[in-house]
């Protein structure tokens, strides 16, 4: 069936393996030859009808979720298809980014499981930690006017071939990158070729497809240092607002395709400072110093990087491409006094509120895209935006919440990041069909 065959349902999953596990016994005494026999020609016959059935139709159709499907879907089964990237006339054009959420009319399938990837990091390893359900890995989503194309692998790696791809930014951008490495890891086999010590910066490398997956951390983008009073880090910071973050912007001549994405850890007590003298602070409440809120500092780091990028010469011609802030979705109560995400569907379109602090985000990121876009066209680099910040909210049912194998925060849930495999998987189905919509462009 080929390297690009995903996974669907359940196959191999923890209740699977614990079945293998704790019923070898009964294969102790299979030796005998007439059962062999009679085994072999079973599974040859299994085999045909198998790879004749699975050639006929690559195509999944999807609808709406109801009650009625809720209960026909089967809890654990096992089909392979060959994923195709489909396009249809309107593909092009519509609006990949408005939408909601459906399941598989029949079933619901996975690109990889969290046994088939081995690079899954523990901490979102939902399932491995012991999460119960799994209806949270089979809704896709679907936007109102097309059909968003399933991820090829083997189509993203041919677009890709000879590149280098860095994600850029905080955990949500390794996040990110650790779901694309599953996924394209069903083609390649890819190599761990440079982790530094702190394991903030990793290379990747596809050797066959020549192309370079990179994971560079920055929590500002621009130049910070956590502040300390009386020998203890706070876990707020000075930022200086127009001075990069050397560690990322060194990288950039080298780069072909920048993912960025940041916001979170704007969300505490920072002070900002511009040409080294202190302006103002985020949540400080301190007396004298105005408080500029969250959105500001996220608009002046922006603003900075891509400046810093449609300035720098040896640049021209990088695609940048923008995550939209993904909201945290912490219930009852912060991270920290006992909130949890223990939702185990996705909401609907209509129950999800728009124009908070976080479509304020969004926003402000949106804008600074469109600003850099002007600027970036005229020396040949590309800026482009990854809307995800509705999808997602829809999505409180994808973290790993309590879930997450953290021996030291006990109590806590983590209600940032995304289960693998889970609804971030998505990102890079809009991944690839953004960089296809920019090469036709440039084709035509």
């Amino acid at each position: 069936m080929g390297a690009d065959m995903d996974l669907c349902n359940s196959v191999q999953t923890r209740k699977n393996v614990q079945n293998y596990l704790f019923k070898g016994e009964k294969f102790l005494n299979l030796g005998n030859p007439g059962f062999l026999l009679f085994y072999s020609i079973f599974l040859t016959m299994l085999f045909t009808f198998y790879m004749l059935h699975f050639s006929i139709s690559p195509i999944v159709n999807f609808t709406t979720n109801n009650k009625e499907d809720d209960a026909a879907r089967p809890s654990n089964s096992l089909h392979m298809i060959q994923p195709q990237l489909l396009i249809d006339n309107n593909t092009s054009h519509c609006d990949l980014f408005n939408g909601s959420w459906v399941r598989n009319q029949q079933k619901s399938c996975l690109y990889y499981t969290n046994f088939s990837c081995p690079t899954i990091p523990y901490s979102k390893n939902c399932l491995l930690n012991g999460r119960p359900d799994e209806e949270f890995m089979h809704w896709r989503w679907k936007p109102d006017q097309c059909t968003l194309p399933r991820f090829s692998a083997k189509t993203f790696l041919t677009f890709l071939k000879g590149k280098t791809m860095a994600f850029i930014g905080d955990s949500l951008a390794r996040n990110h990158m650790e779901s694309l490495l599953c996924l394209l890891s069903s083609e390649e086999t890819p190599m761990d070729v440079y982790k530094d010590a702190e394991d903030k910066f990793r290379r990747w490398i596809f050797p066959r497809h020549n192309f370079t997956l990179m994971v560079l951390r920055t929590e500002f983008l621009v130049f910070a240092t956590e502040r300390v009073i009386n020998g203890s880090f706070t876990g707020g910071f000075d930022l200086h607002l127009d001075k990069l973050n050397g560690n990322w912007t060194q990288h950039l001549p080298n780069i072909d395709y920048a993912i960025f994405s940041d916001g979170h850890w704007f969300l505490r007590p920072n002070y900002l400072y511009e040409n080294g003298n202190l302006i103002g602070c985020v949540y400080c409440g301190e007396a004298g110093v105005q408080d500029f809120g969250p959105g500001y500092a996220i608009r002046r780091a922006f603003q900075a990087a891509f400046k810093y990028i449609n300035e720098c010469k040896e640049c021209s011609g990088i695609v940048v491409l923008l995550r939209t802030f993904s909201a945290g979705q912490f219930e009852n109560a912060a991270w920290n006094k006992g909130g949890f995400c223990n939702r185990t569907r996705p909401f609907a379109k209509e129950e999800v509120k728009i124009g908070d602090q976080d479509w304020e985000f969004r926003n402000i990121q949106s804008e600074e895209v469109e600003r850099a876009r002007k600027d970036g066209d005229k020396i040949g680099n590309n800026f482009e935006i990854m809307d995800v910040t509705r999808a997602m909210l829809m999505r409180a049912d994808g973290h790993p919440g309590a879930y997450w194998g953290n021996k030291w925060m006990k109590g806590y849930s983590d209600c940032i990041h995304w289960c693998l495999p889970g609804p971030i998987d998505t990102w890079n189905e809009f991944l690839l069909e953004i960089i296809r919509r920019k090469l036709n462009f440039q084709i035509n």
